[in-house]
């Protein structure tokens, strides 16, 4: 937290931090079930107006709301967005205004994702490999050089799995270059296509039709092992596919026998399992330019998800609209359910 921040929530709230004990692993992000941590935060809520979560952190149970009667505000701070740490049908019940603020991460995750595009276009991945061997490096005849057909990315057909803060941060991104976007994201309205001018469409068009695939979609019950071997055939020669959300939206031994066959590239900062077993066959192919999930690392970025909160606060306290509202579609995709 900035103490800029702090000063600023300062000047239209008083505000009061309860801590509770911190696990670094990432898996422990979601909330605290000790009974003693619950009655703590139950205790200190009684008399708020507003609540922030964050990991480590007693969620926001009904519970803890039916106990709290002052409380019209309830937010998610950190950590990963899918976590639940908040009963949303218990807060707006009561008329509580539910926001999340951890797309604070999407800022760094988006640039990486359109340095991958590139990167994979231009076969990086290989062309590095062959560059740092003790070796005069040869670059190959255009006609076996995967960069030679396919690496720029002006006006080239870009279909992006996931349309959330990601997405929209990485087509504005893809603005300069001139590139015709589609979506599949089942959860996103006809206002955004319109809007931000992309074509809402099928998951079969998206990975089918386009030059760049970039899987930018929330690992859910719903798209665990999405893209699987009938979804990755999908893919044209030619093709590059990036992958900056969840390993485990796609089935990695049919990520592996497809970029095999040698006609398309991939970008992938996230992998299934992680660490990537050092004896995978990911880390063998020429196709392939991996990193070991650092597209978020950033010291901007936690500090930006509390910057975001504070805003929504400011917001909410002055009467305004927030902008980072948890609604039934987010709910929705997160728990992986039709609407």
């Amino acid at each position: 937290m900035r103490d800029a921040d702090l000063d600023r929530l300062g000047r239209f709230a008083d505000w009061e931090f309860v801590e509770f004990e911190e696990s670094d692993r990432w898996v422990d992000w979601g909330p605290n079930l000790d009974p003693a941590a619950i009655a703590r935060l139950t205790e200190a809520t009684g008399s708020a107006d507003a609540l922030i979560v964050c990991h480590q952190s007693p969620g926001a149970t009904a519970e803890l709301i039916a106990a709290s009667p002052r409380l019209r505000f309830v937010g998610d701070l950190e950590g990963d967005r899918f976590a639940l740490r908040i009963d949303l049908d218990a807060a707006w019940d009561r008329g509580i205004t539910a926001v999340d603020t951890s797309n604070g991460s999407s800022y760094p995750v988006a640039e990486w994702a359109l340095a991958l595009v590139i990167i994979a276009l231009k076969n990086v991945g290989m062309i590095y490999r062959e560059t740092i061997r003790p070796v005069e490096y040869v670059r190959p005849a255009p006609e076996m050089d995967f960069s030679w057909e396919h690496g720029e990315l002006y006006e080239k057909s870009v279909g992006l799995i996931g349309g959330g803060h990601i997405a929209r941060r990485l087509m504005k991104f893809l603005e300069p270059f001139k590139c015709p976007i589609q979506v599949y994201d089942p959860y996103l309205g006809t206002d955004m296509a319109e809007s931000h001018g992309f074509t809402l469409t099928t998951l079969e068009h998206v990975m089918g039709d386009n030059d760049v695939v970039v899987c930018l979609a929330p690992l859910t019950p719903r798209t665990r092992g999405m893209l699987a071997a009938r979804e990755l055939d999908w893919l044209k020669a030619g093709s590059v596919f990036v992958n900056v959300s969840r390993g485990a939206i796609v089935n990695s031994d049919a990520l592996i026998a497809r970029l095999e066959r040698g006609d398309i590239c991939a970008g992938l900062d996230v992998f299934d399992p992680e660490p990537i077993p050092a004896s995978s066959r990911i880390k063998t192919l020429p196709n392939v330019f991996i990193t070991p999930h650092i597209a978020s690392f950033s010291k901007n970025v936690h500090p930006r998800m509390f910057t975001l909160m504070v805003d929504e606060l400011e917001r909410f306290f002055a009467g305004h609209r927030t902008l980072y509202d948890l609604t039934p579609k987010s709910k929705a995709n997160r728990e992986g359910v039709s609407l």
